[in-house]
């Protein structure tokens, strides 16, 4: 616990940092019948945003995307640091890309993939891993279902850096049939990454099958630190979100 408080209060950190860089005010979106207005706040007066500044009022969109991360995150550090067993089952950050308030049409051009190819490689149907559906217990901004805490940290790095991927998309290699993590398109060459996550890694069995795992990818050619992706964890140390954004930064930023 003392560990994913840390991790929390550099994430917390970094969000503070970059809200800083962001217009002052906040965003207000309104229906008028069929049409949507934006207007900016300064909590006293609200001034209407003609959609030739679209670009502004694309600012203060990502700035309360931010905004509502930043509350999630203190939530959840807040009920750490005490010790409580509960957390915030509602997201706010995931209610502005869900919702019908106007703020999520404004995000979605920011999280979308900048190539029209890749991303309609994105939202392509593909095959995916049948084993232990009933194990997808975490859904992510992207809308992914996914197995785990640090996989859900994976998952909204790559949607908030615009990195086209699929979740658990089946990969032949020989005559195995794997569902690698994550498989990944650079964003601007197009080139295939695979990205695995080792949760376990304290765990004998658990590392022998990933170290077989590795072995299986580097006889067909796809090498770690390569075309390989990967991240370890145990439980004394979780995954962090400064290596995630590292390791996205290093590859496809």
């Amino acid at each position: 616990m003392l560990a994913e408080s840390r991790r929390l209060e550099n994430e917390i950190t970094s969000i503070q940092a970059q809200l800083k860089t962001f217009p002052s005010g906040k965003l207000i979106c309104t229906h008028n019948k069929n049409y949507l207005k934006w207007f900016h706040s300064d909590g006293h007066t609200q001034t209407y945003i003609p959609k030739k500044k679209r670009a502004y009022a694309e600012q203060l969109a990502i700035k309360k995307y931010l905004s509502a991360t930043l509350d999630d995150l203190l939530h959840e550090k807040r009920a750490i640091d005490f010790y409580l067993r509960h957390h915030n089952t509602s997201s706010k950050a995931g209610q502005l890309l869900s919702d019908a308030s106007g703020f999520q049409e404004l995000l979605n051009p920011y999280f979308k993939p900048l190539s029209d190819e890749l991303s309609s490689w994105m939202n392509s149907p593909f095959e995916t891993n049948p084993s232990y559906s009933d194990q997808l217990l975490h859904k992510t901004i992207s809308g992914n279902q996914v197995r785990s805490k640090s996989e859900v940290l994976i998952d909204m790095s790559l949607h908030v850096h615009q990195i086209p991927f699929r979740y658990e998309c089946a990969l032949t290699l020989g005559n195995i049939t794997l569902y690698p993590d994550f498989t990944i398109r650079h964003p601007h060459t197009g080139e295939y990454y695979y990205w695995e996550h080792f949760g376990l890694m304290d765990d004998e069995t658990y590392c022998q099958n990933a170290c077989s795992k590795l072995h299986l990818y580097s006889s067909h050619g796809i090498i770690p630190t390569i075309q390989l992706l990967t991240t370890y964890e145990t439980k004394d140390n979780p995954l962090s979100s400064e290596v995630i954004e590292k390791t996205i930064e290093h590859y496809f930023l």
